[in-house]
C-alpha cells in the first residue's frame, strides 16, 4: 500500500494518465484540500458515505496509479476490516462509477484507478503553483513566488480530508496539514522579505497559538514584530517560546532562534531591513475566504439557479446585491455559501466573507469589518484610516476596477451593511439575515423558506445514509415532519440518528412525536434549534416579546389579524405594528395579507418562552380565552345574517367581545370558511375547563362548517373532543349541546343509526338541564331520521313534537323546519295535497323572515312535493333556485342533494339525458360528504337515465353498486334496486 510521507511530489510531466472527458463530454474536478469531494461542470455530486470518500480518497492520493483490493481494505479499515470488506470495496467501487463514469474509475489487475485530467485535480494544482512558486523565488521573484504561494494555499476549504476515516486518510491528513503549514511558513518569509511585516503579525499570533511549540513561527513572528517596530514584545516571544519548551520539553530553543533574540537586544540594523529595500509594493491580495460548502448540499435548485444568475451577470452591470432572509435555520448561510462557490469563476479577484453575528447580543462593527476587508484586499495596517467614512471610501477604491464576490453574512440591519457593500460595477454582494432587508435599495430580495417534504428526506438520508432509510421510509418521513422541513433541525437529527448505529429511524421519530420533548431532543454537539431561536428572542422589544409569546399559544394553521388583536387585548393597528416587526426577524410568517403563522419549531419555542416568562401564569389562560369570545362573538354575528329570527344567538355564552361585523352576507360567509380551520383549532384548544361551554356553542353556532364538505372530518373530530370533555366534567348543559351538534355530523354522513343514538342522549340531558333548543333540534333530527328509515309514523310523531317546542320558544326559523320535514313525511306517506301545503307554509315563514338559506331548504321539500303532485315544471323550478343557494352558500350535502331530485325530475318528465348529466355531477360534489346511503340512491337514479338513453350495461354497473352499498347498510332500498336488475340477477 502506498504511504509515502516524505511530502508530495511535485508532478513529473506523462506520468498521470492522459486528459480525457468523462463519458457526457463534460470534465471532472476533484479535492481533498478540505472536504473529499466531486465536481461535474461545477455542480457537486454525491461522494457517499464516509467508507466510500475514503475509497475516493485512496484512488486520487494514488496519482493514477492502480490500488488492490487489500490496499484498499488496509486503506479504509486498517488491521481489524469487517468481514465483508472486499464485497464492501466493490459496492462502493461501484456507486462511485456510477456518481462519476466507467473512463474515469476503471478497474484494472484486479484493482482500481482514478484517471483524471491533469487541472482536475486541487493537490495536484497546489503541487504545481507550489513549483511554480520555487522556481520564481529560486529566480529572484519573490512578488512572483509569494503570489504564487498565496495561490497554492488558498486551494485548501478547511482540513484537509475533512472527516474521511480509515489508517490512510489519517497519515494522509497529516502529512498534508504538514507540508500545508510548511508553504505557510515559506511564504509569511517572503512576506517579511517584501517588507509586509506588519500585516504578518496578526496571522503569525494566531499561527503561533495554534502551534505553540513550533520554533520556526515563533522566529517568524518575532523578525515581524522587531520590523515593525515592537521590539519589546518580539523579546517576549522569545521568553514565553523559552519557558514553553523547559515546561513541555525540558529543552532549549534551538540556536537559531537565540541567536535572533541577540540581535534583537543588539538593535541589529541588518535586521530590521528585508531582504529587498526599499520592499516592492505589495501586489493586490486575491481573498479566497469563503468557508467551506456542505458536502451534502440538498434542493434549493431553483434558488441555487436565481442567485447564480444575478451574480454571473455582475460583470460590466451595477453591482448587483442579492438579499437572503428567512427563520433561524432554514439554512440562508449554506445556501449563500454554496452559490458563492459556484460563482467564483465570474469574481476572479477573490471573495471576501464575515459573519456580522447580527443574531447575537453584540452585532459586528462596521468599522472593524472594513478593517479586515481591506487588511485582506492587501492594505497594510499603517494605510488604513479610523473613521467609518474614510474606511469606506478606501474600501470601495480599493474595489474599483476588481471584480470581487462579498458574502456578507447574519447581517443585523440594513444600516449595518450599507457600508460595506462594494461600489462599482463587476462586485456583488450576498447578504444573509433573519431581517427582510425591505430597506436596502435596490437589493434582490429571497425569502428562504423550509424545505420540501423531498427535499427534506433527500438530505436526512444522505447524512444517515441509504441503507438505513430504505427499510423505515415512513420513519424517516415522520423524522423530517417534526423537524418541520427546517434544515438545521433534520441536520441535527441526522447527526444524532448517524451517530448512533443501534437506534432504529422509529426510535428517533417517537423521540420526536413528543412535542414537550421536541427542540431538546433536537440539539448535537454546539447545534441546538432552541438556541438558534434564543438569538432572534433575545433581540425583541419587551412588547413585540409578549405578542410572540402568546400568539405562540393558539392552535391551529395560522391566524388573522383581527383574531392576534383579540388574543393580545390590542388595537388592530397595535397589534398589526407588532405583528409585521416578527415578520421583519423571521420568527413570524405572513401566510396571505392580514393572516400570520408560525413554523411548528418556533410556535413550540414560542410555547415554551411563555412557560418561562410569562410572571402571571393567568396571562396564558386570558390570551386563549380572549381569543375563543372574539370567534364565538363574530360567528353569532354571521349566523344572524345567515339565519335571521334564529334564536339560537339568544341561547349562546356571553361574551366580552363585540365580534366583526360585515356588511353583506357575501363577506360573512367568505370570513367563516377562511377562518373554518384556526376556529376550529380554537375550539378543540378550548374544549375543557371554563370556556367548555364557549367551545361547545362555537361549533353548534358554526355548524354549517360540516355541512360543507370541505371541513367536515376536522370539525367531527373537534366534536368528538368536546363530547368527551363535557360528559367527563358532568355537564350536561354542554354535554347536551354537543350531542345535538354530534347528531348533525352522523346524520350528514349517513350514520342514521348513531344520529338516532346521540338525539335520544341529547333530549334526556336537555331535560336534566333545562335547556330546550337542543330538545327541539333533536325531535326535529329524529323524525328525518325516522323518514330515511320508512318508520313514518314515527317520524310524524317526532315533527310534531319538534314544532311544538319550536313554538314554545319562539323560534320561527325552526318550526318552518320542522314543517318542511313534516312535509317529507306525508309525502312518503302518500299524503301528498298536504306534504304540498307544509312545505309551502314552511317556505313562506322562511321569506317573512328573509332567510335565504332556509328558504333554499323550504323550497327543496316543496320541489319534493310537487314532483309527486305531477306538477314537473314547478317542481324543477323550486329545486333549481335552492340548488342555486346551496350552491352560493358553499353547502355541498344539499347542493349535491338538489342536483339528485333535478335528476328524478327529469326521469319522470321524459329527460333521461338530461337526469344522467344531473346526477354525475351530483356524484362529483357529493365525494366525501352524505354517506353512502345517499350514494346509493344517486347511483340509483343514474343507472335508470342510462337506460332511458339506451346505455343498459353502463346501468347495470350504476345499480350493481347501489345495490351492494344497500345490502351493506341493510336498507329496504335494496329490493327497488333489485327489481331494476331483474329476475335473473335477483335469483
Amino acid at each position: 500500500m502506498d504511504r509515502d510521507d516524505h511530502g508530495p511530489r511535485v508532478r513529473v510531466p506523462g506520468q498521470r494518465a492522459p486528459q480525457r472527458q468523462s463519458a457526457d463530454g463534460t470534465y471532472l474536478r476533484f479535492s481533498v484540500l478540505g472536504p473529499v469531494r466531486a465536481w461535474r461542470n461545477g455542480e457537486a455530486l454525491p461522494s457517499g458515505s464516509p467508507q466510500q470518500r475514503a475509497l475516493l480518497t485512496a484512488l486520487l492520493l494514488r496519482d493514477g496509479r492502480t490500488a488492490t483490493a487489500s490496499e484498499l481494505i488496509d486503506a479504509i479499515w486498517g488491521e481489524e476490516p469487517p468481514s465483508q470488506a472486499l464485497a464492501a470495496v466493490r459496492t462502493y467501487a461501484s456507486r462511485l462509477r456510477k456518481v462519476l463514469d466507467p473512463q474515469t474509475l476503471v478497474s484494472d489487475a484486479g484493482g482500481y484507478a482514478i484517471r483524471t485530467r491533469n487541472d482536475a485535480f486541487d493537490l495536484t494544482m497546489a503541487q504545481e503553483l507550489v513549483a511554480e512558486a520555487e522556481k520564481a523565488r529560486a529566480g529572484g521573484d519573490r512578488a512572483q513566488a509569494r503570489s504564487l504561494f498565496s495561490k497554492a494555499l488558498g486551494l485548501w476549504d478547511g482540513e484537509t480530508l475533512a472527516s474521511v476515516p480509515g489508517p490512510y486518510a489519517e497519515n494522509q491528513r497529516t502529512r498534508l496539514e504538514e507540508w500545508r503549514l510548511q508553504l505557510t511558513e515559506t511564504r509569511l518569509d517572503l512576506d517579511l522579505e517584501v517588507g509586509c511585516h506588519a500585516e504578518a503579525v496578526s496571522e503569525l499570533t494566531a499561527l503561533t497559538a495554534a502551534h505553540p511549540l513550533r520554533e520556526r513561527l515563533r522566529e517568524l513572528l518575532m523578525i515581524a514584530l522587531y520590523r515593525s517596530g515592537r521590539q519589546a514584545e518580539a523579546l517576549a516571544v522569545y521568553a514565553d517560546t523559552r519557558r514553553l519548551l523547559a515546561d513541555e520539553l525540558g529543552v532549549d530553543p534551538r540556536p537559531e532562534l537565540s541567536q535572533l533574540q541577540q540581535r534583537i537586544l543588539q538593535a541589529d540594523e541588518e535586521l530590521a531591513r528585508p531582504a529587498d529595500e526599499p520592499a516592492p509594493a505589495a501586489a493586490p491580495l486575491r481573498p479566497a475566504q469563503l468557508p467551506a460548502t456542505v458536502p451534502d448540499f440538498t434542493g434549493r435548485a431553483d434558488f441555487v439557479r436565481e442567485l447564480g444568475d444575478r451574480l454571473a451577470t455582475a460583470e460590466g452591470s451595477v453591482m448587483a446585491v442579492s438579499a437572503l432572509a428567512g427563520i433561524g435555520g432554514v439554512g440562508k448561510t449554506t445556501l449563500a455559501v454554496h452559490v458563492a462557490h459556484q460563482a467564483r469563476q465570474h469574481f476572479p479577484d477573490g471573495q471576501l466573507y464575515v459573519d456580522l453575528q447580527g443574531a447575537g447580543a453584540r452585532a459586528a462593527e462596521p468599522e472593524t469589518v472594513l478593517g479586515a476587508f481591506l487588511r485582506a484586499l492587501g492594505t497594510a495596517d499603517s494605510a488604513i484610516p479610523d473613521s467609518l467614512d474614510e474606511r469606506a471610501a478606501l474600501y470601495r477604491s480599493t474595489l474599483d476596477g476588481r471584480r470581487i464576490l462579498v458574502l456578507l453574512d447574519n447581517a443585523h440591519d440594513a444600516a449595518q451593511i450599507r457600508p460595506l457593500l462594494p461600489g462599482t460595477a463587476g462586485c456583488a454582494a450576498l447578504v444573509t439575515s433573519r431581517v427582510r432587508m425591505v430597506d436596502l435599495a435596490g437589493a434582490h430580495l429571497v425569502d428562504l423558506d423550509v424545505m420540501s417534504p423531498e427535499e427534506a428526506l433527500q438530505l436526512f438520508t444522505r447524512i444517515v445514509g441509504e441503507e438505513r432509510i430504505d427499510s423505515e421510509r415512513e420513519a424517516a418521513l415522520d423524522v423530517v415532519a417534526a423537524c418541520g422541513f427546517l434544515p438545521l433541525a433534520i441536520r441535527i437529527a441526522a447527526s444524532r440518528l448517524a451517530a448512533r448505529r443501534t437506534w432504529t429511524v422509529s426510535v428517533l421519530a417517537a423521540k420526536l412525536a413528543d412535542e414537550r420533548r421536541r427542540l431538546d431532543e433536537l440539539q448535537a454537539g454546539d447545534l441546538a434549534v432552541k438556541a438558534t431561536f434564543e438569538l432572534g428572542y433575545g433581540q425583541l422589544e419587551p412588547a413585540q416579546a409578549r405578542a410572540f409569546r402568546l400568539l405562540g399559544l393558539a392552535d391551529g394553521p395560522d391566524i388573522s389579524l383581527a383574531a392576534a388583536a383579540a388574543l393580545l387585548n390590542l388595537e388592530a393597528h397595535v397589534a398589526e405594528d407588532l405583528l409585521e416587526a416578527l415578520v421583519d426577524t423571521s420568527l413570524l410568517e405572513s401566510a396571505a395579507p392580514g393572516r400570520y403563522r408560525y413554523h411548528d419549531l418556533v410556535r413550540l419555542y414560542a410555547r415554551s418562552c411563555a412557560e418561562r416568562d410569562e410572571q402571571d401564569p393567568k396571562e396564558r389562560e386570558l390570551a386563549l380565552s380572549r381569543l375563543l369570545d372574539f370567534y364565538l362573538a363574530t360567528v353569532a354575528r354571521v349566523s344572524a345574517m345567515e339565519k335571521p329570527g334564529d334564536t339560537l344567538v339568544d341561547h349562546l355564552a356571553p361574551t366580552s367581545y363585540a365580534g366583526l361585523a360585515f356588511s353583506s352576507r357575501r363577506d360573512a360567509q367568505d370570513w367563516l370558511y377562511a377562518e373554518a380551520g384556526t376556529l376550529l383549532a380554537c375550539a378543540r384548544q378550548s374544549a375543557g375547563g371554563q370556556t367548555l361551554r364557549h367551545a361547545v356553542d362555537l361549533l353548534w353556532t358554526a355548524i354549517e362548517l360540516a355541512e360543507s364538505g370541505a371541513n367536515s372530518k376536522e370539525y367531527e373530530a373537534t366534536v368528538v373532543a368536546a363530547c368527551k370533555a363535557a360528559e367527563l366534567v358532568g355537564d350536561a348543559k354542554s354535554e347536551g349541546r354537543a350531542l345535538i351538534t354530534l347528531a348533525n355530523v352522523h346524520h350528514v354522513s349517513g350514520r342514521f343509526d348513531l344520529a338516532d343514538h346521540e338525539c335520544r342522549r341529547a333530549l334526556h340531558l336537555s331535560a336534566v338541564a333545562q335547556d330546550p333548543l337542543p330538545a327541539c333540534w333533536a325531535s326535529n333530527l329524529l323524525g328525518i331520521i325516522a323518514l330515511y328509515e320508512n318508520r313514518h309514523k314515527d317520524g310524524e310523531e317526532h315533527l310534531t313534537r319538534a314544532i311544538a317546542h319550536f313554538r314554545e320558544v319562539e323560534d320561527r326559523p325552526g318550526e318552518a323546519a320542522a314543517l318542511c320535514n313534516l312535509s317529507r313525511v306525508h309525502l312518503a306517506m302518500g299524503r301528498t295535497a298536504s306534504a304540498v301545503s307544509l312545505a309551502q307554509q314552511g317556505t313562506e315563514m322562511y321569506d317573512e323572515m328573509d332567510h335565504a338559506l332556509k328558504g333554499a331548504n323550504g323550497r327543496y321539500a316543496l320541489g319534493l312535493a310537487l314532483t309527486q303532485s305531477g306538477r314537473l315544471e314547478d317542481a324543477a323550478d323550486s329545486l333549481k333556485e335552492a340548488h342555486q343557494v346551496f350552491k352560493d352558500s358553499r353547502q355541498r350535502l344539499y347542493e349535491g342533494m338538489a342536483l339528485f331530485r333535478l335528476a328524478e325530475v327529469d326521469i319522470a318528465a321524459g329527460r333521461p339525458a338530461q337526469a344522467a348529466a344531473n346526477s354525475e355531477i351530483a356524484l362529483t360534489v357529493l365525494r366525501g360528504i352524505g354517506g353512502e346511503w345517499r350514494r346509493g340512491n344517486v347511483l340509483t337514479v343514474l343507472g335508470r337515465a342510462l337506460s332511458g338513453i339506451g346505455q343498459t350495461d353502463r346501468a347495470q354497473v350504476c345499480w350493481r353498486e347501489a345495490l351492494a352499498i344497500f345490502e351493506a347498510l341493510g336498507s329496504p332500498e335494496a329490493d327497488d334496486v333489485r327489481s331494476l336488475l331483474h329476475p335473473a340477477v335477483v335469483a
